[in-house]
């Protein structure tokens, strides 16, 4: 079938503001948005620029706002969209657009490095791995499935309307160490996000699990946090 894709272009060297362009591709139900983006950049515009690298879901890289909803390129199927015809191609909102498709992602990492992304362990390492149980591992196993895209915190409205927040994204990776039976940085992790840009930004939207190509349940997890920086002040 003939897919037209509208696709939002900006230049900063020489565009004053962003503008649309259209683009047919001959494509089949099954193909990829992915698919369909190197059609358009090998046969048909050379200058169009987007991120891509595993093309599996797995490195996050081509998150991009699709039919008006953050998505992976690399996971979302033509057959799957409302309006498989005619398809919208944007950046994802809030981040300063380097080029087309491409956004700086550098606030995204200032604000997840702030968390302390890393085991912290104040005691001396074992002769071998650091051991923990099967139940203890349950308990960070859907938040170590998050890879980084940034589809949950740039979909964020609590995100746009503060610049400071530090994202359901960043704060979804806290949660991950903070209950880490192996980690011992709680009490340092909590300092940082227990404020008025951290988990007290999250009014629990729910724009974060909507648009999260991992389907994590990123709004419990801060709930959790929420309820131990509680008990922290007691």
């Amino acid at each position: 079938m003939k897919v037209k894709f509208k696709i939002q272009r900006f230049d900063p060297t020489k565009d004053r503001k962003p503008y649309y362009k259209t683009y047919e591709v001959e494509a089949a139900g099954t193909d990829r948005v992915l698919d369909c983006l190197h059609t358009i950049l090998w046969e048909q515009d050379g200058s169009l620029a987007f991120r891509r690298s595993c093309s599996h879901g797995v490195c996050g890289s081509d998150a991009m706002r699709i039919n008006r909803k953050n998505r992976l390129a690399c996971q979302t199927l033509l057959q799957d969209l409302n309006t498989r015809r005619r398809i919208i191609i944007e950046p994802v909102p809030y981040l300063p657009i380097l080029k087309d498709l491409v956004v700086d992602m550098s606030d995204f990492f200032k604000k997840y490095e702030a968390i302390k992304p890393y085991l912290i362990s104040k005691t001396p390492p074992p002769p071998r791995e650091r051991l923990q149980s099967p139940a203890e591992r349950a308990l960070i196993d859907e938040a170590a499935k998050c890879i980084l895209c940034g589809a949950c915190t740039t979909g964020c409205p609590s995100n746009w309307s503060d610049p400071s927040y530090l994202g359901p994204a960043a704060l979804l990776k806290a949660y991950r160490f903070i209950f880490d039976s192996r980690d011992e940085g709680a009490a340092e992790r909590l300092s940082v996000i227990d404020d008025q840009h951290g988990l007290w930004r999250c009014h629990s939207i729910f724009n974060c699990i909507e648009v999260c190509p991992k389907e994590i349940n990123i709004t419990w997890h801060i709930a959790q946090l929420k309820k131990a920086a509680a008990l922290r002040e007691t």
